[in-house]
């Protein structure tokens, strides 16, 4: 006569199957595909529409050719995005962002300071800050909300924060460092 494994046997082994395809299906997803102007987060505001629209096409946005040339940060005012150029005037990584109140000139610039986190003027908790510009009093950074949010501009307030997504924050953290060029076009 053969003995029948207990109950508990059963269901342990179940748990770790299925913990072990839950892990294998995670790894896979983080191998996969990620545009990074894809489908946005949930905002933490729940404002529809505070999004970016996402690109509709396959390939990604080309380098404003009036964005100079070698290592630097385009920013497009018109296009609400941003390129992270390689010294070879290659874009490295490319995605969109959400405008504060105050926009930069068009122009060149220069990362002048950076912040690892702090508040924003809109009482948002935001890191990965890039300052580069000043306009109107407002300080105007790139930078990106500790909590994921993408909340329209706070009204009534002058904000000159560019937010990113998290981990385009962390790309631009790593990419500008102080005195990495920044050129923003219309």
């Amino acid at each position: 006569m053969r003995a029948v494994p207990a109950p508990k046997v059963w269901v342990t082994g179940l748990t770790v199957g299925a913990i072990a395809a839950v892990g294998a299906l995670a790894v896979q997803a983080d191998k996969g595909p990620h545009p990074t102007a894809g489908a946005a987060r949930p905002s933490a505001s729940g404002s529809p529409g505070a999004s970016p629209a996402p690109t509709k096409s396959a390939a990604p946005a080309a380098v404003p050719d009036d964005s100079g040339s070698g290592r630097r940060i385009v920013y497009s005012l018109s296009q609400k995005r941003v390129w992270l150029v390689d010294a070879s005037d290659t874009a490295r990584r490319t995605f969109t962002v959400w405008p504060g109140t105050v926009s930069p000139d068009p122009g060149a610039y220069t990362v002048s300071s950076r912040k690892m986190a702090t508040t924003g003027s809109d009482g948002v908790q935001i890191e990965n800050i890039l300052y580069f510009a000043a306009k109107s009093g407002s300080s105007i950074a790139f930078s990106n909300a500790v909590d994921g949010s993408s909340p329209p501009p706070a009204e009534g307030k002058e904000t000159g924060g560019i937010r990113t997504r998290a981990a385009d924050g962390a790309a631009l953290w790593t990419f500008g460092e102080t005195g990495t060029a920044v050129t923003v076009v219309k």
